[in-house]
């Protein structure tokens, strides 16, 4: 996976993993488990992912009445 990062956050990112004795690629990660956990429990997230879910289903079913 290639993540492109702004130059000043790139640094900032570079900054905290020195400081703390870890890789860069290491504090990402654990940043985005934590995002990922983060919204797992936020309901705001979770009403978009179903709002998302139900536009693609109407479209699939839209696409399936198409069919012979």
């Amino acid at each position: 996976m290639v993540l492109r990062l702004d130059p000043s956050l790139a640094e900032q990112l570079a900054a905290i993993a020195e400081v703390e004795g870890r890789t860069v690629s290491d504090v990402a990660r654990e940043a985005i488990a934590a995002l990922v956990q983060a919204r797992r429990s936020d309901k705001r997230f979770r009403r978009l992912l179903e709002d998302n879910l139900a536009r693609h289903q109407r479209l699939l079913d839209l696409l399936r009445e198409d069919q012979p």
